[in-house]
């Protein structure tokens, strides 16, 4: 009995490990790298490639975008992570004139993960914005 129950116990183990493990990558943190892609997919059109500012759409804009690497340097040298959430889903948009930054609502949508922005609260943030985050932060110039 005790080889039917290893023999038959055994498959069943390691598909469990293998779908636990699964769990745990998906709920990993976002990280730059994950971020970088949705940068590309998104923002570089008008903040280019290397988040300065000189993307395509740049030249034909009444103001131009801002340089991405110099948030800290703007603010400090601190990363206003509440801030350029805002910045990125819209909230903190509102009284711009005229075309600006668009909403990426395709941002705000999956699950959520745990993000302090900088007040010791952990919010409920989506993933994708979260990865978006951790790539501006990366890129952030230092004096």
């Amino acid at each position: 009995m005790t080889g039917r129950l290893a023999g038959g116990l055994w498959p069943v183990a390691v598909l469990g490990a293998i779908l636990a493990v699964a769990a745990c990558a998906r709920d990993e943190m976002p990280r730059a790298s994950d971020g970088r892609a949705l940068f590309l997919e998104y923002c570089s059109v008008c903040h280019g490639e290397s988040a300065r500012g000189d993307g395509e759409m740049a030249r034909a804009m009444s103001t131009p975008p801002k340089d991405l690497t110099l948030i800290a340097l703007r603010h400090g040298d601190s990363f206003p992570r509440a801030k350029v959430l805002s910045m990125i889903d819209g909230y903190a948009r509102s009284d711009l004139d005229g075309p600006g930054m668009p909403e990426f609502g395709e941002l705000l949508k999956g699950d959520l993960v745990p993000l302090d922005t900088g007040d010791g609260v952990m919010t409920p943030t989506p993933r994708k914005m979260v990865a978006l985050l951790e790539y501006l932060e990366s890129i952030q110039a230092t004096r």
